[in-house]
């Protein structure tokens, strides 16, 4: 574990403060501590691998979108179901203030502890979840407000029910109808981006990432175990590295438009500064796109994703 020096760490500055806290002799002594400590974890956080980063990104005190919404919204009404089938409890969404903007919010919810995380299907979104985000969506654009889509799921739920109730249809009637949309749409990846379950509420204006999640067509270990049929560790962090699903290369690819700073060390360790980080790039960017005209938020909205991906041709010697 990345994480496990500076623990000990950590564990030794607390011993040593807790032994002397009457003796000032040592109080100099600690701060020194305290300064290595810092080095050392810009040393380590500066050095991770992809899948390290994985594992960060699925921490399990790493905000989720209930945290976001509470944390980002003055005033906040939740809309439930799909007006078809049922609620999806792994999906949320609702109408919320967000620094005086006025806008719909949906995100994968995840949960944080066993009885939640049963509640909300790990964040792997049924049919009617999608169906829900699309009628919240329309609801948005009917009353020209802009949207915003917090993403944080492994995937779509692949039961069977899911597919008899139509996953792919409705994943793929999301994508025309967000294409379509006529009013903003800022996107953030907070956590797990993974495959259709990230893309059936991921069309937008501006897609962000914040520093530590990932964005992929599938997880690290799904696809080490369809190429190499093997689930070891080492294969997912060969795969995790393949995958090219970290922040800043697909901000080179141009899958993303912009980087959002979390702390040293992920998100989880200060949440309230990723919040004000988030925020702050929510309004900048409604202050962008509330000025472009409909038409042109549309046609720019379509290119941004029809010219994703690079083809690379080769020929072959004679």
């Amino acid at each position: 574990m990345h994480e496990k020096q500076i623990q000990e760490y950590i564990k030794t500055i607390e011993h040593l403060k807790k032994q002397n806290q009457d003796n000032p002799l040592f109080h100099s002594e600690i701060r020194k501590l305290e300064q290595k400590l810092e080095k050392l974890k810009e040393k380590v956080y500066s050095e991770l691998t992809p899948w390290q980063r994985v594992m960060i990104c699925r921490h399990p005190s790493r905000p989720r979108t209930v945290d976001y919404i509470s944390n980002l919204c003055s005033s906040f009404h939740e809309l439930a179901g799909d007006r078809t089938f049922s609620d999806d409890q792994s999906l949320i969404g609702g109408l919320g203030i967000i620094d005086g903007i006025k806008c719909v919010i949906i995100g994968q919810e995840k949960g944080n502890n066993t009885e939640s995380r049963m509640k909300r299907n790990f964040g792997m979104v049924s049919p009617e979840g999608f169906r829900k985000a699309l009628r919240l969506m329309k609801l948005a654009e009917k009353f020209n407000l802009p949207i915003v889509s917090l993403i944080d799921t492994p995937g779509a739920y692949p039961g069977l029910e899911a597919e008899e109730r139509g996953q792919g249809w409705v994943i793929a009637n999301n994508l025309r109808e967000m294409i379509r949309l006529t009013t903003p749409i800022t996107v953030i990846i907070i956590g797990e981006g993974c495959s259709g379950g990230a893309l059936g509420i991921g069309i937008g204006d501006v897609v962000a990432m914040l520093e530590h999640s990932y964005y992929s067509v599938i997880s690290p270990e799904g696809c080490a175990a369809i190429l190499w049929k093997d689930g070891s560790k080492n294969s997912n962090a060969e795969a995790a590295a393949a995958l090219k699903l970290n922040a800043e290369d697909l901000l080179d690819l141009q899958i993303v438009d912009a980087i959002i700073k979390e702390p040293l060390g992920g998100a989880h360790h200060q949440p309230q500064v990723v919040y004000r980080n988030v925020k702050q790039f929510i309004v900048e960017q409604h202050q962008i796109l509330k000025r472009i005209p409909k038409e042109i938020l549309l046609e720019q909205r379509y290119l941004k994703f029809r010219k994703m991906g690079q083809t690379v041709s080769t020929q072959s010697a004679t």
